[in-house]
């Protein structure tokens, strides 16, 4: 994971020095025994601290460790340690949001190998935002026109609009997944129209590790070396003449500067316009937007201030 903040603080306890984590997931302080103005540059034990960020756990609980240091001439630093800290296990709250529209009434049962291991009641025209349980495998929602079914991924699902007056894909068509992965070798391209049989605008397919210090090419790359990003921050589309069906797509923030950072979906059936969903946004973790919608033949993606979106693992029906 990128853009995790790590921090240091000496034997007395005294802050000494703070880090985020690179693409690569490491939190790097640097280490000399002569140069006094680096954070570690003297024989003792040093505290590092992980910072878990708001909606996620640890799986590993050492998210505070403590490494001892002692001079040894003819080191690179003139300082080591015995050995290397230990990873970090970081995961998302399994999080389940959306809206439901006037005059519905509807449950969420979260399921393990199709048990139902959580029911929620889902308030009339009101949004909401449930955590599930770490074990929960998939979701059923329940109610007269809004009935449809998930399998969950290991990141927060944001179902759009729950509305009898909208057709859902059903449970049993077959799904492609487009990832981005083979638009291009290299680190960066345009998506061409004709890729994946859709027409694309403003969708450049980008490397993971193609850009320093934008978190979100690394957390919201979930398919392989690509994603895509909307250049520059403005609207993108893609579609088809042809009717197809929007099942899901994972979305990011391009960086941590923009956290919160709104972004809108827009889907089209021709000039009607079907859905209109705000989600919000992380550099940190991936939302899935999972509309399931049955048939459009546009999608427009835009932020609220125009910082880039990073998508990947766009789910559709043919």
């Amino acid at each position: 994971m990128a853009g995790i903040m790590v921090r240091l603080h000496d034997s007395s306890g005294r802050f000494k020095s703070a880090a985020r984590t690179n693409n690569n997931g490491f939190a790097n302080f640097g280490v000399s025994y002569k140069r006094s103005k680096v954070p570690i540059h003297s024989p003792g034990t040093y505290r590092f601290t992980v910072s878990i960020p708001p909606g996620w756990r640890t799986n590993s609980a050492n998210e505070v460790q403590s490494q001892h240091f002692q001079p040894l001439a003819g080191s690179p630093t003139g300082l080591v340690s015995d050995a290397m800290l230990q990873p970090v296990g970081l995961f998302p709250i399994r999080r389940l949001s959306g809206r439901v529209a006037d005059h519905v009434a509807a449950t969420v049962s979260a399921t393990r190998n199709g048990k139902v291991v959580a029911v929620h009641s889902l308030g009339d025209a009101a949004d909401f935002r449930l955590d599930l349980p770490d074990d929960a495998d998939a979701i059923d929602v329940a109610g007269r026109g809004v009935a449809r079914r998930l399998a969950l991924s290991p990141y927060p699902t944001d179902l759009g609009l729950l509305s009898p007056e909208i057709a859902v894909i059903a449970n049993d068509a077959p799904l492609q997944t487009i990832g981005f992965d083979d638009v291009t070798t290299r680190g960066l391209r345009k998506v061409p129209s004709g890729y994946a049989g859709f027409t694309w605008f403003n969708l450049n397919a980008i490397s993971r590790d193609y850009v320093n210090n934008a978190e979100g090419y690394v957390n919201g790359n979930v398919s392989g070396e690509h994603s895509c990003y909307t250049s520059s921050g403005h609207p993108a589309e893609f579609g088809s003449d042809m009717p197809f069906g929007f099942h899901s797509v994972v979305l990011a923030a391009a960086s941590s500067k923009s956290e919160g950072e709104v972004a809108l979906v827009e889907s089209w059936l021709g000039d009607r316009l079907i859905a209109s969903d705000a989600v919000t946004l992380s550099a940190l973790t991936p939302v899935r937007y999972a509309p399931m919608l049955a048939q459009v033949t546009r999608v427009r993606f835009s932020t609220r201030h125009y910082w880039q979106l990073v998508l990947d693992d766009l789910v559709v029906t043919r």
